[in-house]
């Protein structure tokens, strides 16, 4: 997609491309500032279930405005092609910082601790996230993580013009029920964060498969694999929390984002094994 303007925002260079939108680099130039635009695919204007993801996301999070979810500035439209306009995260996203190297445990729980926040406060308001992962975390110029990417908060499957439904979501990091497409609450995101603390633990996803079939039954029916044969020197307390909160019943899951976020917090300060003595 090449173009030089959208609205009033001028475009500075292509970012990335998704399965349903391009991300531009942008300046603002009634306060020169540089923005984030986000720009639905020409060919998925055609159905109306893309086009709500864009105006949901913009809803959702201007309902939120939460200092911990990365911040939209405007919502408009390119000719038929509907657009948002974001804070721009210089700082990248966890996905990128991962692929630099390890993360300190003290920054892994404040990170974890800011998205839980974000999570609680949209749980409150019956908003489940349920896209849940590294590349949806991203930091500021001064490091500090935010949560993106509400756009299907409020989607559980779509259907594609033949009237065939498939799921929304990252199999990868799907809880058992949102794969089932059963009713979902906020637990269904605490899922995700196991699978992202699982990532952060041990630089690996806890299933992988060469299929998307594959992988969405592992999440359902295989017990998650023992950090300690991946990194042999992970305090087993870790293997406790994970557990916990990928849990494939979500009674058996901490009740809250911020509940997990405690646990991990306990861990890393050493405050858990005074709490169990």
């Amino acid at each position: 997609m090449t173009v030089s303007t959208i609205g009033r925002y001028q475009v500075e260079s292509e970012i990335a491309q998704g399965g349903m939108g391009v991300i531009f680099l942008a300046r603002d130039p009634y306060i020169q500032r540089q923005v984030v635009v986000k720009v639905l695919m020409y060919s998925r204007t055609l159905e109306d279930v893309y086009r709500e993801f864009f105006q949901q996301e913009a809803e959702v999070i201007a309902a939120l405005e939460h200092p911990s979810i990365v911040p939209i500035y405007d919502f408009g439209w390119h000719g038929e092609q509907p657009y948002i306009v974001m804070r721009h995260m210089s700082g990248g996203s966890l996905d990128d910082h991962l692929k630099k190297g390890e993360i300190k445990l003290t920054d892994m729980a404040h990170i974890l601790k800011r998205v839980s926040d974000a999570l609680d406060a949209a749980h409150a308001r019956n908003i489940i996230h349920r896209d849940v992962k590294p590349s949806n975390i991203l930091f500021d110029s001064t490091g500090e993580a935010f949560l993106s990417d509400f756009g299907i908060a409020k989607s559980q499957k779509v259907s594609d013009e033949d009237g065939e439904e498939y799921l929304v979501g990252t199999p990868a990091f799907m809880s058992p029920e949102q794969i089932k497409g059963s009713r979902l609450d906020g637990r269904s995101d605490v899922y995700a964060l196991g699978v992202v603390l699982y990532r952060l633990l041990t630089g690996q996803l806890p299933f992988s498969s060469n299929s998307t079939t594959g992988l969405i039954n592992a999440h359902i029916s295989m017990p998650i694999p023992d950090i300690r044969l991946i990194r042999a020197n992970i305090p087993a307390v870790w293997q406790e929390v994970i557990s916990k909160a990928m849990a494939k019943d979500p009674v058996d899951r901490y009740a809250t984002a911020g509940d997990f976020a405690r646990d991990v917090n306990e861990v890393v300060s050493g405050k858990w094994f005074l709490r169990k003595l």
